[in-house]
């Protein structure tokens, strides 16, 4: 099957890479697709598929203009609703992993009307200043030892050649993303050929952090989402703790969780028949069903 490939300009000029797969009814939005569009193509079989990066991300524009970027997961929020409207789209289904989880329940709270079928994957939690008990985290030896290694490996990124130090990094990263080690060459997601993602530090932690942190959602400002929500979470995710699932449920009118046991920040990786499963069914079901857990 081949893409359609293509960019959204946005208002304030920054280019929004898309590739688009499949002529199914019904259209999913799949958020930084530069890394997860391989495993999740499957879907373009039976659905409209939009593999889109977000700003600063995979393939759309590299950023120079930090005024284009200080506001973090609320400027991703925003391009959503311009991405919704370039392809005539009534609601926006989502799917959104890691701190996109996260974009999309923005767009969600902005946006109710427009905001269709919403899945999160291993999502940050809607309170960023939340701390979780060790049972509702995994902050474990293998991540101890991941933040060791990348202090020694600080010592060589003068002396390193930008994209072999951010090679080196990712080799690193992807062992924390994952429960079982020797699933940890199935994490492909570095792209530190492109400069988005050979950059992808500073930008994270000048601006998609920050905004993270800051982030407070209650449970009066998710009342106003009557999305379906679907909710998938592994128990050993060490970059988005399962306790912050818990919560997004909890608050959400009409959500349910799909806990995943013993795997981590890429559940489709590890458990991929759950997952895809769990997929196909709440993208096929009508608007209005939905419970609180699978």
């Amino acid at each position: 099957m081949t893409p359609t490939n293509g960019y959204i300009t946005t208002p304030d000029g920054v280019r929004l890479f898309f590739q688009k797969l499949g002529n199914g009814p019904t259209t999913i939005v799949l958020i930084n697709g530069f890394y997860l569009l391989d495993d999740f193509k499957r879907l373009a079989s039976r659905y409209t598929l939009i593999s889109l990066d977000l700003r600063n991300r995979g393939q759309s524009d590299f950023i120079t203009d930090d005024s284009k970027l200080q506001r973090g997961i609320h400027q991703d929020a925003d391009d959503l609703e311009v991405v919704r409207q370039h392809f005539g789209l009534t609601q926006l289904n989502l799917i959104g992993h890691s701190y996109a989880g996260t974009v999309v329940m923005l767009y969600a709270v902005n946006h109710p009307s427009y905001a269709g079928r919403i899945v999160q994957i291993g999502a940050t939690p809607p309170d960023g200043s939340k701390r979780y008990p060790a049972h509702l985290t995994n902050e474990d030896s293998v991540l101890a030892e991941f933040f060791s290694k990348v202090q020694e490996l600080e010592k060589e990124r003068a002396s390193t050649d930008p994209v072999r130090f951010c090679e080196k990094f990712w080799k690193l990263l992807r062992v924390i993303y994952v429960a079982n080690p020797a699933d940890a060459d199935k994490i492909k997601w570095g792209s530190c050929n492109l400069p988005t993602e050979l950059n992808l530090m500073k930008y994270y932690l000048g601006s998609i952090a920050p905004s993270l942190q800051s982030l407070k959602l209650t449970a009066q400002d998710l009342g106003v989402v009557k999305s379906a929500v679907l909710t998938i979470h592994g128990t050993k995710d060490r970059s988005g703790p399962y306790g912050g699932a818990l919560d997004w449920v909890e608050m959400l009118p009409n959500a349910q969780l799909l806990t995943i046991e013993g795997v981590a920040h890429a559940p489709w990786i590890e458990a991929p028949d759950q997952v895809f499963s769990a997929l196909e069914n709440f993208f096929a079901v009508s608007p209005g069903e939905g419970s609180k857990r699978l």
